[in-house]
């Protein structure tokens, strides 16, 4: 399915199920195919699953501009308002986690529950002086030149630690090669702004701000979005947000750890 946005760009969603509605809000260069593990499990308990491909991913056009987080929390507002939802429960992986927050930010919390960010890439990424346990910028522009130098090949190195495979549960080998295949096809543009996007971007304002219940899930393993920098920094900040931080986990907990996830999640949103 399809609708569009204010800018006329033409974006894919799925949506499943019947029941209080769930918004799945996907991680930087991968489509709703990341939820594979969580759509079908609570689709079949008596959820309305419904999950977007952002601008320059998945099914989604591929416009030339539009790839910053304002943006695509606007776009993320459009599909609500496109289909009336009321009540939602939005769940955001990495980047999605860091659009999540901005759509709370720009639109509030009318139309949302409860929230759920997951390996979500905030609150700030980089090192200021008033953000002092933030990453050095030379990093980042380490990262950006060796995805322009080549892309398929920084793809395959952080495979190896997305999973965080080394510490357990490992994952099938073919499930890493989907991960990588699935990257590949989204627009190289998109991947360069929204990580840049993502890098500059200061949530800590809006964090502080929020007053419905949140879910901070976060793995202790990650090596895309170090805990110390991300998930137990956001949890400090929200309000009364609850914490659950898994000691194995790597970035790519929805698929490594992905029942006691659900697990988690389910019983989220049933308190």
């Amino acid at each position: 399915m399809f609708f569009e946005t204010t800018d006329g760009t033409r974006l894919a969603y799925e949506d499943y199920g019947q029941g209080r509605p769930i918004v799945f809000v996907a991680s930087c260069m991968l489509s709703t195919d990341m939820w594979e593990y969580q759509i079908p499990f609570f689709a079949e308990r008596g959820y309305r699953c419904i999950a977007l491909d952002r601008r320059g991913h998945g099914r989604s056009d591929r416009p030339s501009g539009g790839y910053d987080l304002d943006t695509t929390a606007d776009d993320l507002a459009a599909l609500i308002e496109h289909l009336d939802l009321r009540d939602v429960i939005l769940v955001g992986h990495s980047l999605g986690g860091a659009e999540v927050a901005r759509y709370l930010a720009r639109h509030g919390e009318e139309r949302v529950d409860r929230a759920v960010f997951i390996s979500a890439m905030m609150p700030f990424l980089k090192l200021t002086d008033d953000n002092p346990a933030g990453i050095p910028e030379a990093l980042f522009d380490a990262m950006d030149a060796k995805i322009r130098a080549d892309r398929p090949k920084w793809l395959s190195d952080q495979a190896q630690v997305f999973f965080a495979t080394h510490l357990g549960p490992a994952v099938s080998p073919a499930l890493i090669d989907w991960m990588i295949r699935a990257c590949e096809a989204t627009s190289p543009w998109a991947v360069l702004r929204f990580q840049h996007a993502l890098f500059h971007a200061d949530h800590r304002a809006g964090l502080r701000e929020i007053t419905i219940p949140t879910l901070v899930v976060h793995g202790a393993a990650d090596f895309s979005a170090p805990v110390d920098v991300t998930g137990r920094r956001s949890a400090e900040l929200i309000p009364g947000t609850v914490y659950k931080e898994y000691p194995t986990a790597g970035h790519g907990i929805f698929a490594s750890h992905h029942d006691e996830l659900n697990a988690d999640l389910l019983d989220f949103i049933k308190g």
